[in-house]
């Protein structure tokens, strides 16, 4: 299931990341790479903040449809 419909505290392991070749990048660039584990921390009026590799990222809801856990 993508990371946007996870509940909020819950921490999870990347299972893949969809999207074209630009995007499957950026994401990686970022830390969210398929075995990471992922904390959804929580839900914004533009997104969500995810906790990924120790740091704290702001996603859009569409980056968050494409990361599977």
């Amino acid at each position: 299931m993508p990371i946007a419909f996870a509940d909020i505290g819950g921490t999870y392991t990347i299972s893949r990341v969809s999207g074209n070749d630009k995007v499957r990048a950026h994401l990686s660039g970022l830390g969210f790479t398929e075995g990471a584990e992922v904390t959804l921390v929580a839900e914004t009026t533009s997104g969500y903040i995810v906790n990924v590799r120790g740091a704290r990222i702001a996603v859009s809801r569409d980056l968050a449809r494409r990361i599977y856990v």
